[in-house]
């Protein structure tokens, strides 16, 4: 049965191998092969200690979805980030960061589990609307935002994907998806 916590300081492993792991299995052959292979679970956990990922004063809020105690997918939330920045956010409306989850769990319902509970924190700060950014080759992503509601709203972004040896980064679009809370 799945339950859904809040991260804690000592989660940040255990979210970060989530996080890889949804990286290698949901990006497979659109990201490149070397960026996948390189994916590093115990680097990636310390950027969450360094970002400070459960702390409560942190304007992000991570939830989990566990399994037996096992934690199975992750979510992040909090305010819009205008051009994706950390540093510039918007007040007036809410955004899904982050939701992953680890394949052995795709389509069983963790996800929209998940998502539901990052939507009812969204509605709980106020926030009526919320975006959220895909990958616009994740076609599985795209599908799963569409059957919860989500549409394209139009607005587009390249996420620059750096590549080992100073090599020049891949451009990958990202198409953004909008959702009202207040439905």
């Amino acid at each position: 049965m799945l339950t859904i916590r809040r991260e804690e300081p000592d989660d940040a492993e255990a979210v970060a191998r989530v996080h890889v792991h949804g990286w290698q299995a949901g990006y497979a052959g659109f990201m490149p092969d070397e960026v996948l292979g390189r994916l590093n679970v115990a680097a990636w956990a310390q950027r969450r200690r360094d970002v400070g990922t459960a702390d409560p004063e942190h304007p992000f809020t991570t939830l989990l979805g566990e399994v037996d105690g096992l934690v199975v997918g992750f979510t992040t939330f909090g305010p819009y980030r205008r051009n994706q920045d950390r540093d510039d956010l918007d007040p007036a409306v809410g955004e899904v960061l982050a939701l992953y989850v680890e394949p052995a769990f795709w389509g069983d319902g963790t996800a929209a589990a998940l998502l539901d509970a990052a939507r009812a924190g969204l509605s709980e700060r106020g926030w009526t609307g919320y975006r959220l950014w895909v990958l616009a080759d994740n076609r599985r992503a795209r599908r799963f935002c569409e059957r919860a509601g989500l549409s394209p709203d139009g607005e587009q972004s390249t996420y620059q994907v750096p590549l080992a040896g100073g090599g020049s980064p891949v451009g990958l679009v990202e198409l953004r998806y909008a959702g009202r809370l207040d439905d």
